[in-house]
Order: C-alpha cells, then structure tokens, then sequence
C-alpha cells in the first residue's frame, strides 16, 4: 500500500495529463474535413478525415483515406540463410546487416518508401522490412554477427531517415570517447544530428548473456570512410563486451560489428530481435529493423502436426501454402513521395513551438508519443490474406512505437463496437505456452508484446470476407476502466483482410479446445520485494500556456512513505539481484497512461496487480505462465516475479520506445557490482 501523500500526487499527475490529452482530441474534433479529402489550416498542416487524435500531420503527408486497403497479398516472411559453414562448430552462424534500400510498402500505385532492413550479407535478395524470419532450436545455439552497413556504394556513412535530437540523454557519437553515452549542453537550440548511426540489436526475450543482449552503451557506428574526427565510433559498454565475447568464444568483433551468441536454454516462444540503442530506439525500430526470431523444440513445445502448420522453411518452394504466419503490425505515416513520416518537432505534440533547450527544458525535437495514422501488417500497408476453411496459427507481434492494440476479426471493418465474429484461441505468450487454451474475442496487444494464437477458419463459406479491426485508441492508453475513442474505423481501427477460400488440404491438427499444452515450472517463493516507480516529469520553466507539458519520463525507486524516487539512465543502480535470486518487483505507476514493462534477461511470472489502497487482483488468463512484457496501468501496483540467472549488467524499460529513448530505461546489475560502478 501507499499514503496518501503518494495517492494524492498520482491522482494530481494523472488528472493533469487527462486535461492535455482531452484538450488535444477536442481541439482537433473542431477540424472538419472538405470534400477534397483534408484540411489545410493557417499553420500549413493537414488535418486527416476522421483523425481524431492521431494528431495534425504536415503538409504534404499522405492522407491514409487515399490509401487503397486490402488490394495487396500479405508478406509472410521468409527464412533467414545461415552463412556459409553455419554448423563446423554445432552453431548456427549468421552474418546480418542492417542496410537502407527501397521497398514497396505503400500499393502499387504509390511510390516506395526508403526503409531500413536487416539481411544476410551474403544474399542481398534477403533484405527486408520487416526482417526475414530467424528460425531457432532449444538448445542448439545460435551465433550471428550484427553488421552496422548503413553506408552508401562509396563507403560513406548514410545520415538517418529521421529527425535525430541531440539534446536527449543519448548515444552522441559526437561526445567523442568522454562525452559518449551522455546529455550534452548547448549554449543555443542544436539542430538535428545528421551524422552517421549507431546501432545495437537487442534480442527480445532472449535469456541471454551481458556481452550478447544488445545493452544501449554497446553501440556501435558502421564502418565508413569518412567518419568525422573525435566522433566515438563505439558505445562505452562495447569494448568491454567485445573482450568478454572474445574470451567466452574465441572471436573478436570487427569495426562495424558485433558478434552475439544466443545459447537458447529456455522455453519455446517467440521473440523477436530489434535495435536498442540509447536514445535512438524510437527513430531505428521505425526506420524498419526488426524480425522475428521462433524457438522451437525441447519439452516445452508441442510434437509436430498438433499445431496448424507448416510455417515458412529455408528452400521452399513458390507458391507453398503456410498454416502458421507471424504477423507484425506496426503504425506508420508517409509523406506523398512514399518516404516516412515521424514529427521533426515537439512542435507536432502539444503545439509549443519553443523556446526549446537551452532556453527551457523541453527538448525540440522529441514526442513523448507518437501515433501514426496507417497500419502495417509484415511491411505493407492494410494487406489481404486468402486462407484455407481451416485452422491457422498466427503470432501476433505489436512492434508499434506507442500504440497498443485491441484486436478483434469482424465482418465488417467499420462498425463500431465491433461483434466478434471468428475467436481468437491464444495458446502462447512472449514466455511460450499459456497452462491451456484461453479463448477470447478479442486481443490486448501492448507495445512489444506477443499473442501465439489459433484462429479457426472451419465451416466459414468460401468468398467470405472477415477482417482484422483495431479498437484501440488513436493516443496514450489509460487502462481498464478509462474510457476512449476507438481508433478511426476509416484508418487505423482497420488492419488486415482475410478472404476465405477454398480447401486445398486437410487439416490434421488438434482442435483448440482439445489441445493440452506443455507443463510450466512455476517459479519458487521470492527472497526480495523490491518497490519502483514509473513518472511523468512536466516542465518547470517553459510558459504558462503550457505548464504541464511533459518533458521526460523516469523510472525510480519508492520510498517508505509510499512516494516516487526518481531517477535517470545516469544514476546509480538501484536493482542489484543476486545471482540465482528470485525477487518480486513491484511497479507503482504514478503516471496517467498504461506503460508495457520490459525487464531484459529474464522470463517473469505476473503475480497480481493491485489498485493504490485497493485490494490485489490476479492476472489476466492470457497472462498466465511467463513474460517479457507487462502492462503496468495507473493508479496501480503491478506484481511480478523472476530468477535472475545470468550475472551481468541489463536494462529494464518501458517499451512505449519514446518513452525509452527520454529517460524511462534504468540499467540494472545481477551479481555484484560493475566495475563501471565502483
């Protein structure tokens, strides 16, 4: 429990941030569209139809309602090749880049959007946005060499896509090897950073070791030949790791790289692997580097042919027929050339046009959120997949920035509220099998979550349409029992089409209600209740007109009296798990909007959740057995329980990745302090 002191400043906060919010929606209500399909307003932006509080995009941004849906087939991913010699060492190597090349996300008819993707460097037909598809066994482990290939045909580095803000606590390369991995001060507003980008990539629910976990100081710039003098070229963790990786495996990264080895002793499930540098997460992830990775095997999966399949294999044939398909759905805005949209100024989130850092403590260039207006499902726009009267097992990842998702299959792709007319039989989470099927008629997907689920196409007549709605909000989700405008029907409320066709082969899996899923150990008693804060920090000196406008979110501690301690990437670690220690962290959430928790390293068991003064409430049934990710929501304390069994430095972070990148990330240290510490 905590006072009342601490209570009251939650409510404040959290009634503070309901007037922004509300005022945003309002004010944009107010902006009707003309028959031409947008608004052009006096400040030279456009407002969508039905907008709503998606926000007020520039011109010349794509108008999503121009958009045509459902006239392009759905991409399933293929799967990654192995290098060349992969298993001399029983290993499955890999060499993955991350280049920038021109992908046709958009239909047809419009033009293709520069995007950012990972492929095998030894066949550039596997470049891809989203990444081919990264296919792994318990046990057997994984090596890939991470390549920073952001360079064009002359070797020189390629500038970001976005607009970089050098004010945040970040990589800054440009800080030389003193100032790397820092704040930087500015006696004037800086313009954006256009030099060349680091990345670090993160393997997502990965039980993975320091050295090969992707940390956000173990960054590092590509190989190019014209690196600016005094720039660091590396993050303050990456020489470090690159001599543990060398003395653990006998390999020693090169510039440009790093090598990272996935022992894959954990349960079957899917991940997903995505950059995770400091400060820069938001803008990568967005720019398109992220795939999946499946882990297949061991005694937590199920035998083969109990679940739908098959999925996507190396080798395959055109034109097979899969019955298991990932599916990533992602929000983006385009410009009318086709390339990407993403706010080039704070500007775009509340309407303050400055003055920015140094003159105030806003910085210019972030937004504590960001909802674009037109879905994406595995890198093209609203896609249609033709399915067979059968079942299909699809993963589900929600790889938005800030958006969380509430999906549903309905008949119709704009009524409001939807009837559910196909259920969704989740049977996984990011931790792997739940204890049994749960069927449900929709699914609450927050940021960086998975939902392994079977949906049950049989009996459904041929020509039949369904689609795949979204009935989340267009802005910062407040929970249960908060209410919300569902996203626009006409654009983000839509996600997917499927159309059902014929049979074409025989479905010998086992009904879902049928299935019996792979036993789960549960977790012994904790030895440690560790109490955090999750915080909102408004501004203190910017003008009245906008006294509360946000300016970073923090994690922190809680003290005795019940109250936030808060706290940033740079100060000391709080989080100091013993080896093999089992603890519950507890996490208050004094701000107004849900956040998803991630805790890198470890698979955790959500134990409850409890209102502030309230009593505690279980978790929800889809919650069950282990996770990555959790829903903190406010006004509540959320319970969850792991082993940390890898000694080493990590991170733990909200995974709404604007809110990563300004502060709400802390590291934390398994197993005695860093020497980085001392």
């Amino acid at each position: 429990m905590i006072d009342t002191r601490g209570l009251q400043k939650a409510r404040e906060m959290i009634a503070r941030r309901g007037v922004l919010v509300a005022g945003a929606i309002g004010g944009t209500a107010l902006v009707l569209p003309s028959s031409n399909g947008a608004v052009a307003l006096p400040n030279g932006t456009v407002v969508a139809p039905g907008a709503g509080s998606v926000g007020k995009f520039p011109v010349p941004t794509l108008d999503p309602t121009t958009i045509p849906k459902y006239v392009t087939d759905l991409v399933i991913p293929p799967v990654m090749p192995m290098a060349r010699h992969s298993q001399r060492h029983d290993i499955d190597t890999y060499v993955i880049g991350v280049r920038q090349f021109s992908q046709q996300v958009l239909p047809p008819t419009l033009p293709s959007t520069t995007v950012w993707g990972y492929g095998s460097l030894g066949d550039n037909n596997t470049f891809n946005y989203p990444s081919f598809t990264i296919e792994a066994r318990v046990d057997q482990p994984v090596r890939v060499t991470w390549v920073n290939d952001l360079v064009d045909d002359q070797g020189r580095f390629l500038p970001h896509l976005l607009t970089v803000d050098p004010t945040l606590h970040w990589a800054n390369p440009p800080g030389g090897n003193t100032g790397r991995d820092s704040r930087p001060t500015f006696t004037e507003t800086p313009p954006p950073y256009d030099g060349p980008v680091p990345i670090v990539t993160h393997l997502h629910g990965g039980h993975s070791t320091e050295e090969s976990d992707g940390y956000a100081e173990a960054w590092y710039l590509p190989c190019a030949n014209n690196i600016p003098p005094g720039f660091a070229t590396v993050g303050s963790f990456y020489n470090e790791f690159r001599e543990e990786f060398a003395d653990e495996h006998g390999l020693k990264w090169e510039p440009g790289t790093a090598t990272f080895q996935y022992a894959n002793r954990q349960r079957a499930a899917t991940l997903w692997f995505h950059d995770h540098t400091l400060g820069m997460t938001r803008l990568n992830v967005y720019a398109g580097p992220a795939g999946f990775y499946l882990l297949r095997g061991g005694e937590c999966d199920l035998p083969k042919g109990a679940l739908p399949g098959p999925a996507p294999a190396f080798g395959d044939p055109p034109g097979t027929r899969y019955h298991e398909i990932p599916l990533a759905i992602q929000d983006r805005s385009f410009n009318s050339d086709g390339s990407l949209f993403y706010p080039t100024s704070r500007e775009f989130f509340d309407g303050f046009p400055g003055p920015y850092i140094p003159t105030t403590d806003v910085s210019p260039y972030w937004n504590p959120e960001f909802f674009a207006n037109t879905m994406v499902v595995n890198g093209r726009t609203w896609p249609k997949l033709e399915v067979e009267p059968r079942r299909y097992r699809l993963r589900f990842l929600n790889g938005c920035n800030a958006r969380f998702l509430i999906l549903k299959i309905a008949d119709n792709p704009t009524a409001r509220p939807a009837q559910s007319a196909v259920p969704f039989w989740q049977i996984g989470n990011e931790g792997g099998f739940l204890p049994a099927p749960v069927q449900l008629e929709q699914l609450l997907l927050a940021n960086a979550e998975r939902a392994d689920v079977i949906v049950d196409f049989t009996g459904i007549p041929e020509g039949t349409e369904l689609y795949l709605i979204n009935e989340g909000p267009d802005a910062p989700f407040g929970g249960r029992g908060v209410p919300f405008d569902a996203a626009d029907p006409d654009t983000t409320g839509q996600v997917m089409k499927f159309v059902v066709g014929p049979l074409v082969s025989k479905d010998k899996s086992v009904p879902p209600d049928k299935l019996k899923l792979p036993k789960i150990r549960p977790l012994g008693s904790a030895s440690v209740t560790r109490r955090l804060s999750l915080n909102e920090v408004t501004s203190t000196n910017v003008p009245p007109v906008l006294p509360d406008t946000p300016v970073e979110t923090l994690l922190g501690t809680v003290d005795s009296a019940g109250n936030p301690v808060l706290l940033g990437w740079a100060d000391p670690v709080t989080e100091n798990p013993r080896l093999n220690a089992t603890e519950t962290w507890e996490l208050y959430n004094f701000t107004a909007d849900a956040h998803p928790i991630h805790i890198h390293e470890v698979a955790f068991e959500v134990v409850n959740r409890q209102p502030f003064n309230g009593p505690p409430v279980p978790p929800e049934s889809w919650e069950r057995g282990f996770k990555d990710t959790v829903i903190a929501y406010p006004g509540e304390i959320t319970r969850v329980k792991a082993t940390f069994d890898h000694p080493g430095r990590f991170v733990w972070h909200c995974h709404i990745v604007e809110h990563e990148d300004n502060e709400m990330m802390r590291p934390y240290q398994i197993g005695g302090r860093h020497k980085k510490d001392h």
